[in-house]
């Protein structure tokens, strides 16, 4: 039976939480995403987090053990940063990159923080709750010469 467990971190250990669970067996970092809570603000966390607008989720997996672990990390708004995960986790550079892009949230000596689904002169970051709707212009081709 396989079990899974998530873990409410504080940003200041992340880094060292993440390398302990590296160090107890967690040898694949499956994802890393980011969450913007800008229109629930209030939601509910365990004693002591305090709620941010964004949340880094990290899932780490041990296949020894079966054992899967969810990291969330609240980011805030004036400060969206947080430590890079590439020097224990390589194969968590284009994840990052991603939240990067599309989040706005910036990934501490990351090797190479630059755009990767967005053309690198794109402004602002379309999955943020506050990126104006309708922004991005649409092109159509005609399909069999019919429009």
């Amino acid at each position: 039976m396989s079990t899974s467990e998530i873990l409410y971190v504080e940003r200041a250990n992340y880094l060292a939480t993440i390398a302990d669970l590296k160090s107890q067996g967690y040898e694949m970092c499956v994802d890393v995403t980011a969450v913007d809570y800008l229109t629930h603000m209030g939601r509910q966390l365990p004693d002591g987090i305090v709620p941010q607008r964004y949340e880094v989720v990290v899932m780490l997996l041990s296949l020894a053990k079966r054992s899967r672990v969810r990291i969330r990390v609240q980011v805030s708004e004036d400060d969206p940063t947080i430590e890079t995960l590439f020097f224990l986790y390589p194969g968590c550079e284009a994840m990052e990159r991603e939240v990067y892009d599309l989040m706005g949230i910036k990934f501490v000596n990351h090797p190479d923080l630059t755009r990767i689904l967005m053309p690198q002169d794109w402004e602002g970051h379309p999955l943020r709750k506050d990126y104006s709707v309708g922004a991005v212009p649409v092109q159509f081709k005609s399909v069999n010469g019919a429009g």
